[in-house]
């Protein structure tokens, strides 16, 4: 009888503990009860009823990445690219994902590629370059709105490369090699542009600064001849002829001042002249 009680301790006990479920923390566990779903169990200790519960899935809801997918795109101005996408996601529904869905990840995968050919179709190949963080975010919310039935969340997508063929990365090689050289002539003509406007500046400078110069030289022969003129009305002759008189003493002096010169024979009625200056000199001091 004693064996019999410690017997029947001995499976209630097992019963009991068959009851108790502790659930990691990086996980859920779905119930069902004669092959029905019931619950999930969250991270900590649960309690099921024993024998008519079980466990029927183990799923993690640890964020996942699928494995980095090529997939073949042909853009709005027909150029045909491969993108190479990652695409992370994380179960928030585990009876969903369960029940509505046999593979997660190769559903998703299959999403995945029908969003990303639809989204770089709709663009032309500079932008597909140009707007990755559009198209991540085209990409992840189309896939939100899709996979939502599953019970799963898209957490990131990512565009990762961008490929294409030979034929065209040689075309768009030879496209950026003109636009190189484009943009090298245009520097090179704005260049020779800015010199010869800084020449013609330059020249302009010098033409102006000569031509004020022979402005002043005007001014002051002008103002000579004024000077003579009133000189000649006031002194009469005698001003004439110091005039003349001067004139001639500046001939003799760049004659004397010439490097060719080496000996000067003065005439006598050059010495005679000199002579007369300083007459005339005091003549005109005396009026």
């Amino acid at each position: 009888m004693s064996y019999l009680l410690l017997s029947i301790v001995v499976f209630l006990l097992l019963v009991a503990l068959m009851g108790i479920k502790i659930v990691p923390q990086s996980q859920v566990y779905v119930i069902e009860q004669f092959g029905k779903y019931v619950k999930t169990l969250g991270a900590g200790l649960n309690f099921v009823v024993p024998i008519l519960n079980r466990v029927a899935a183990r799923v993690s809801i640890l964020e996942r990445q699928l494995e980095p997918q090529q997939i073949s795109v042909i853009t709005k101005d027909n150029v045909e690219i491969q993108l190479t996408t990652a695409v992370f996601f994380r179960i928030t529904d585990a009876a969903k994902s369960v029940y509505r869905i046999t593979d997660i990840n190769a559903a998703v995968m299959t999403t995945v590629t029908s969003i990303v050919r639809s989204t770089g179709g709709q663009m032309e190949f500079d932008d597909v370059q140009a707007k990755r963080d559009y198209i991540n975010d085209r990409i992840k919310d189309s896939l939100t709105e899709a996979c939502g039935v599953w019970g799963i969340e898209i957490t990131r997508t990512e565009i990762l490369d961008v490929q294409v063929d030979p034929a065209t990365r040689s075309a768009m090689q030879q496209q950026l090699n003109a636009e190189r050289e484009r943009r090298a002539a245009v520097t090179k003509a704005e260049g020779d542009r800015q010199a010869q406007q800084l020449k013609a500046d330059g020249e302009l400078y010098t033409a102006q600064k000569q031509a004020e110069a022979r402005r002043v030289l005007a001014e002051a022969d002008a103002f000579a001849t004024t000077t003579v003129g009133k000189a000649i009305q006031e002194n009469g002759q005698a001003a004439v002829d110091f005039e003349i008189l001067k004139q001639q003493i500046h001939g003799i002096s760049e004659l004397a001042q010439s490097p060719n010169a080496k000996l000067i024979v003065i005439p006598s009625d050059i010495t005679r002249t000199l002579g007369s200056l300083t007459v005339l000199m005091e003549t005109l001091r005396q009026k």
